[in-house]
């Protein structure tokens, strides 16, 4: 269970003592790790803390584990295909640390089924976890991915001291070019105002000045150092998003003859596939 779906699983396990009409128990999926000979499974369980992830935040004691396993195919098509079932997708500005310490933030739930999102919204919200749902779910789930790339320019400019106006420019064209793709791939109506909800330009903008590809890719012109490096020394254990996205936008791009047609957004994936190698392309 990553840091985010700690903080998640925190309000979580708190609304339904409140909500009948849910299950009292909450699990979550993880992959097994030894943390000073221990299974992390065995401390969330018993000591209801992800000590690795999100360490200093209690977990409510009806949180426990269950151990799971691990184009342009979203993964909420993958699960509902496998699945038969329908799939809602969060997304939002939300850094885990501070959804935890229950600072105030906001998010978006897409769902296409619009009762389903609602239902969530009510196991979801708290006075400081605002929730917004829209039924243009393959647009949240798309922004929530290629803010990722964006970022890796966010990043680059930083490591490069642009300064904040290049910065700046970069996230709004950033934003142009993923309502562009989206527009492209997504099968259903993308509607523009999504991407001014939490999980567009708001993601985007925490994303690119606190999230954690904005900090690797930094780090990553300051020093030279490889990602496996970087992610090792920064990111205790948790992976970058930016430089896989990159690589599979980039590639979809290029099969399709798209590269010119989403101009930025390819290019920023030329840079991010680069990365991912380990090199930096100017």
């Amino acid at each position: 269970m990553c840091v985010v779906g700690s903080a998640v699983a925190k309000i979580i396990g708190n609304n339904v003592k409140k909500l009948q009409k849910f299950a009292s128990t909450v699990k979550m999926w993880v992959f097994e790790e030894n943390i000073n000979g221990r299974k992390l499974t065995e401390i969330i369980n018993n000591e209801h803390e992800n000590v690795k992830y999100l360490p200093g935040y209690k977990l409510p004691d009806n949180v426990g584990i269950d151990e799971g396993p691990e184009g342009l195919k979203l993964i909420s098509d993958i699960i509902r295909e496998k699945m038969g079932i329908d799939i809602s997708v969060l997304m939002g500005a939300n850094i885990a640390n501070e959804v935890a310490a229950e600072k105030f933030c906001e998010t978006t739930i897409g769902s296409k089924i619009l009762e389903n999102g609602l239902l969530f919204k009510e196991l979801l919200q708290t006075p400081n976890f605002r929730i917004t749902v829209v039924d243009d779910a393959d647009t949240v789930e798309l922004c929530g991915a290629l803010k990722n790339i964006v970022a890796v320019g966010a990043g680059f400019c930083d490591g490069l001291r642009c300064g904040d106006n290049t910065k700046a420019a970069v996230i709004r064209l950033g934003l142009m070019e993923m309502i562009a793709f989206a527009r492209i791939f997504c099968k259903g109506q993308v509607s523009t105002a999504t991407f001014l909800e939490s999980c567009g330009v708001a993601d985007l903008i925490t994303t690119c000045y606190g999230g954690r590809n904005r900090r690797v890719a930094e780090a990553f012109v300051k020093t030279g150092k490889s990602i496996e490096e970087l992610e090792q020394e920064m990111l205790n254990g948790q992976k970058l998003q930016g430089p896989q996205t990159s690589a599979e936008v980039y590639r979809i791009l290029k099969q399709k003859g798209m590269l010119e047609k989403v101009e930025r957004i390819g290019k920023q994936a030329k840079s991010g596939f680069a990365f991912s190698k380990g090199f930096y392309a100017t």
